[in-house]
């Protein structure tokens, strides 16, 4: 339960909740009733779970949840631990039955049908017969045989399928934009990728020991779960110096999710006056990145330097 349940880790703790795996069903068709009761579906920029969450706070919304809903008490029980590993699952990984998996990085989601056919037929190779897609944008491919790893590899980076991406091609995602949605007011996957691009050669020498996500969303209803990256962009139209409309973004700095190297994870924070056009996009991710790596302190991770940095210093 998102946004007021990550407020503070004793905040957490007193209120988490464990589900049996046979109620999670049931749990679950429970909350979307909640949110089709009382959330804000008819406002466009508030439509969103969380939005509720932030109004009632998590012991409300947990006693609506129980009496109104379910009839019953949940057993309390201590929040989970922080990961301590990426969720994305790229990379090789060993299976306990002693096979592989391996999380492959498409560039910001985008593969087309005539790709994935090809990747089938390298997962096939590789005698597997399993894929899965994750809510980082990746493909995980199961079972795969260890002396058929290195060829996968290859094979599917020859298609675009990387994995072994970059820093920032792999924390990099983007909403499906105004190429198909029509809520979106900008071009997310091609502005992403461009991005992506500039940055893999500008910081190719920098040393990056700690991930910084980047988040494109055509609208504000972050599809691509902006609030909760280090780097989110929320897409809008501004007036170019001609007076005509460009691609532009509200920056959101700092947000996150619970992980090893966050303590107390939460959404990020918006500087007044901070809009960045797809153009100068690559520009201000570079100069904020750098910015970090010159005054971060003890190893401090980007969503915990951007709590302290002034205004200035994130323009």
């Amino acid at each position: 339960m998102g946004g007021a349940l990550s407020t503070t880790p004793r905040l957490a703790e007193r209120l988490g909740a464990f589900v049996r795996e046979e109620e999670a069903a049931e749990v679950w068709y429970a909350v979307i009733r909640i949110f089709r009761d009382y959330g804000y579906r008819r406002m466009r920029a508030k439509a969103r779970l969380k939005f509720l969450l932030a109004e009632w706070g998590a012991e409300k919304f947990r006693d609506v949840l129980e009496t109104q809903y379910l009839g019953r008490a949940l057993p309390d029980g201590p929040a989970p631990e922080p990961a301590k590993t990426p969720g994305d699952h790229v990379g090789v990984h060993e299976q306990k039955d002693g096979r592989r998996y391996v999380g492959l990085a498409p560039t910001v989601g985008r593969a087309s049908g005539t790709r994935l056919t090809a990747l089938a037929d390298l997962v096939e190779a590789a005698g597997s017969g399993r894929i899965r897609l994750t809510p980082h944008q990746k493909i995980v491919v199961l079972d795969v045989n260890p002396d058929a790893v290195e060829d996968l590899l290859a094979g599917a980076e020859e298609l675009g399928f990387t994995g072994r991406p970059s820093p920032f091609r792999r924390n990099t995602m983007a909403c499906t934009g105004i190429e198909y949605c029509k809520l979106s007011f900008v071009n997310t996957k091609d502005t992403a990728r461009d991005t992506i691009l500039a940055l893999e050669q500008r910081l190719a020498g920098v040393e990056l020991d700690t991930p910084i996500t980047l988040n494109v969303n055509g609208c504000p209803n972050s599809c691509a779960r902006i609030q909760v990256a280090d780097i989110g962009l929320k897409g809008q139209l501004a007036k170019g110096a001609d007076g005509s409309s460009e691609f532009a973004y509200q920056v959101h700095l700092g947000g996150g999710l619970a992980s090893s190297d966050r303590e107390e994870p939460g959404l990020g924070r918006t500087v007044r006056g901070l809009k960045v056009t797809a153009t100068d996009l690559p520009d201000y991710v570079e100069r904020v990145v750098r910015t970090f790596l010159e005054q971060r302190v003890n190893g401090e991770t980007f969503s915990t330097w951007v709590k302290r940095a002034d205004d200035a210093v994130l323009k």
